[in-house]
């Protein structure tokens, strides 16, 4: 988690503080049109971790830059949820298991607090 955090933002152990991580492995797999077949490497998703860092440092301490190739160009600060409604189609469900695994380290959660899960009925409603 250290060696991403500082290869993506240049920010060091010393900037974050480490909350929490989610239990085991989130898995998502790309959609058959975009995996990657006869190239080296092969990937047909993914498998990760989400670790929640509170932010110690200054926002100088951010360089997006600090290796040959960035994966970004550009940051901001957003509402906790927000990643979960923007995030591509087939990462979603990936980023809303992370997101509620996660929460309660920072605040007690509230329905409202909730992103809007679309195509799934969870119970019954009373409408």
């Amino acid at each position: 988690m250290f060696r991403e955090l500082t290869e993506e933002t240049g920010l060091r152990p010393e900037h974050v503080e480490v909350l929490g991580s989610t239990r085991g492995w989130l898995r998502y797999r790309l959609p058959r049109h975009l995996v990657r077949r006869g190239r080296r490497p092969c990937c047909i998703g993914q498998k990760q971790v989400w670790f929640l860092l509170r932010f110690l440092g200054e926002e100088r301490d951010l360089d997006l830059s600090h290796t040959d190739h960035p994966e970004f160009d550009g940051w901001r600060w957003v509402d906790y949820w927000l990643p979960a409604r923007e995030v591509v189609f087939f990462k979603r469900r990936v980023y809303e298991r992370a997101l509620f695994q996660l929460a309660p380290l920072l605040f007690e959660e509230t329905p409202a607090a909730r992103p809007q899960r679309r195509g799934r009925r969870h119970g019954r409603s009373g409408r």
